[in-house]
């Protein structure tokens, strides 16, 4: 058995540009890679005929990215590249909240199949495979901080200061598409985008550093569908929260701190809300490789990666 972390994300910083002739916006995002994580397991199918995979995803109702990263994979490699295959997932991200739980989902399926698979897709394959799923399963493809440049095609490896994050999801979900037609209508999204200045705002050393430069450029817009997170935000902000703010899509909304005493105290006043740290890429390879079976190590992934609209 093949076990993977799938580990959420926060927008720290998220500038989003015009809508492009191919439907896709430029976006410019500092992501968080996050200690909260979902929990993919992928093994063998005795007696099954190749193609006959299990899905096994509680929670989680209709179309699954993590089966159709599955297919893709399948597709690219051919049929008698894996054998037939049961994906179970255990759920900790919450779903359609703007964490990027289904993508990591997604991202680590394609890690597990390549560790199985006769013939491994390696580094540009994984790299090709994973911009045809969807926004954010490139730059999950290797789990980590990044700056997301382009319409997610350039994914740079960066470290961020330490904090504690205070997540608020909702019981309902936003629709993506929904939010950026919104972005559009309101005409929230920017003419130029800079990478050089979220690529200075990453090489601060403490929260306070960053903070103020945290925003959101579709947080106009899920404010605009869902104007009661506005409330979240000012609630995690008199909490002692050094920045506050919708992550992605939304409806998620995140609150760093520098004392993780005080984010413990802000999350036990809001219902559901869920305290996390930063993410170790270390810790979770770790982790990943402990977990594997027959000795086989996991394929390279990328540092460059790509993605389409759908955060």
């Amino acid at each position: 058995m093949t076990s993977e972390l799938a580990p959420a994300k926060a927008n720290l910083v998220l500038h989003v540009g015009a809508r492009r002739a191919d439907g896709l916006h430029e976006l410019c995002s500092l992501f968080a890679s996050l200690e909260l994580a979902d929990r993919v397991e992928v093994e063998a199918r005795p007696g099954a005929e190749p193609g006959d995979d299990r899905i096994e995803c509680p929670g989680v109702e209709g179309p699954n990215l993590a089966a159709a990263a599955l297919a893709a994979y399948r597709s690219a490699t051919g049929a008698d590249a894996l054998p037939a295959l049961t994906v179970r997932i255990d759920k900790r991200v919450p779903i359609a909240a703007g964490l990027g739980g289904g993508s990591a989902d997604a991202a680590a399926v394609l890690r597990a199949a390549d560790a199985i698979a006769v013939r491994p897709l390696g580094r540009d394959g994984l790299r090709d495979l994973a911009a045809s799923l969807g926004a954010d399963v490139p730059s999950q493809v290797e789990p980590g901080h990044a700056l997301v440049t382009g319409a997610g095609e350039g994914v740079e490896r960066i470290s961020l200061p330490p904090m504690t994050l205070v997540l608020a999801p909702r019981d309902t979900g936003l629709s993506t598409a929904r939010v950026y037609a919104e972005a559009d209508r309101l005409g929230t999204t920017r003419a130029r985008l800079d990478p050089r200045r979220l690529r200075e705002l990453s090489r601060a050393e403490t929260l306070e550093e960053l903070a103020p430069s945290c925003e959101n450029d579709l947080e106009p817009a899920a404010l605009s569908l869902r104007p009661e997170l506005a409330g979240l935000a000012r609630r995690l902000g008199e909490a002692g929260a050094a920045a506050a703010l919708v992550s992605g899509s939304g409806p998620t909304v995140v609150g760093a701190f520098a004392d993780p005493g005080a984010a413990a105290r802000a999350a036990v006043e809001i219902e559901g809300a869920i305290v996390t740290g930063l993410g170790s890429v270390a810790e979770r390879e770790d982790d990943a490789a402990d977990s594997l079976e027959g000795g086989r190590a996991r394929a390279a992934t990328p540092r460059r990666l790509a993605e389409a609209d759908g955060r």
